[in-house]
């Protein structure tokens, strides 16, 4: 695979190729700036899996990886946010999302299942993963969380979930069907505005509740305290 490290601290990005290196047979370039991706993105045949951090100075992890998908519509993503591994509230079995400090085992895994994903599969991300990252990085705006011909919203405030809303529920019903769907391909904007606020609940509560109610037990490890 070619590999592509969006990094913009220099030290961090040459550990991440440095273990690349040492670790698989792929070939992995860095770059620090979504500026510099594109570029290098203009200039190559093929990116398999690009591997960014999710928000610094000149990235925008997100908008980038769109970008990117846009040109090497096989891509597959894996985010190093910008909040400690410690503030997690759940722990994800396969994740691809990866807080500092990274846990290298899983970030090899995560690789070697990119390798092993066929080429005409979407990329596909666990929908409590995206939620926890978009709320411990503190967005706000709106999420897109797709699966197959389903497709609900999640509305954020600073990192704190206010709406969600499906096609036949919105709040916490809503939420909880989205939470089911497990898999799914998302896209965020940043501009958007609930048109209403249907939840209230802490988000770590209300998705620590549904993931121990529902379908997760098995891939989601509970971080609460006692």
């Amino acid at each position: 695979m070619q590999l592509l490290v969006v990094h913009r601290d220099p030290e961090m990005g040459d550990a991440l190729v440095q273990m690349m290196n040492n670790y698989t047979r792929h070939a992995c370039d860095l770059v620090a700036s979504d500026r510099a991706a594109m570029e290098w993105a203009r200039c190559h045949k093929r990116c398999d899996l690009l591997l960014i951090e999710l928000e610094a100075d000149g990235i925008d992890g997100l908008a980038l990886g769109s970008s990117v998908s846009e040109i090497f519509p096989a891509l597959q993503i894996l985010f190093f946010p910008n909040y400690p591994a410690a503030e997690r509230r759940l722990r994800i079995a396969g994740t691809k999302i990866f807080p500092e400090p990274i846990e290298g085992d899983e970030l090899l895994d995560a690789i070697e299942r990119a390798e092993n994903t066929a080429s005409n599969s979407p990329d596909l991300f666990q929908v409590v993963d995206v939620l926890q990252m978009s709320c411990l990085s503190r967005r706000s705006g709106g999420l897109q969380l797709v699966k197959e011909g389903q497709s609900g919203l999640v509305f954020l405030r600073n990192g704190k979930m206010v709406h969600a809303e499906t096609t036949h529920a919105r709040g916490r019903d809503a939420l909880r069907q989205i939470v089911n769907w497990e898999f799914i391909e998302f896209a965020y904007e940043r501009s958007v505005s609930p048109p209403v606020e249907t939840i209230t609940t802490p988000w770590e509560d209300l998705l620590l509740d549904i993931v121990s109610a529902g379908r997760s037990e098995n891939s989601v490890e509970s971080r609460r305290s006692a």
